[in-house]
């Protein structure tokens, strides 16, 4: 039996039954279990010292590319202002959010920036493993890869190195940035 890639009756039957959030749900619990998958591998092979340092590195540098995307996606050129920042982070987390990750963001005020994990699905998923005690985030480091390759100063409070999750029961960052008014 042969397959076409238009217009075949499965083709229609999946576009009937799904919706752009439904296919956007499965896509990043794929994603989400590969990154999970590797982060387990990677451990059994080269242990939890090694594992953080590839993991933070792969985050950072997919999130520089992945910024470049969004950035394109929605017409960016250069971001020069904080309205334009905010405006750039909404949509991100409209494409980057799934249902199952509970987090928040908010601006306090001018030029800041703060980024709450209210329940952290790698912190859930570390302590499952029995490495949450070693483990050094690298949720953060997606947010620092976009902000460092949209060509962004920032300050970053507080300096954590492990799982703020896991040393204080809550996990946060303020970014705070130079924007002109």
């Amino acid at each position: 039996m042969q397959y076409s890639s238009k217009g075949d009756k499965m083709e229609q039957m999946i576009y009937r039954s799904l919706d752009w959030k439904d296919i956007k749900e499965i896509l990043i619990k794929n994603w989400m279990t590969h990154d999970g998958m590797w982060f387990f591998h990677c451990v059994a092979r080269c242990g939890i010292k090694k594992t953080n340092k590839i993991n933070r590195a792969a985050v950072k540098s997919m999130a520089k590319i992945e910024i470049n995307r969004i950035k394109k996606a929605f017409g960016f050129d250069k971001i020069q202002n904080f309205k334009q920042f905010q405006e750039l982070v909404k949509g991100i987390f409209e494409i980057v959010k799934a249902d199952f990750m509970d987090f928040s963001f908010e601006y306090p005020m001018f030029n800041k920036f703060k980024f709450t994990m209210n329940r952290c699905f790698a912190y859930d998923g570390v302590k499952r493993l029995g490495y949450i005690e070693e483990y050094e985030c690298g949720i953060f480091e997606r947010l620092k890869g976009w902000f460092d390759e949209l060509g962004i100063n920032y300050r970053i409070n507080p300096k954590v190195k492990g799982c703020m999750m896991n040393e204080r029961g809550i996990c946060f960052r303020e970014f705070e940035f130079n924007f002109p008014e």
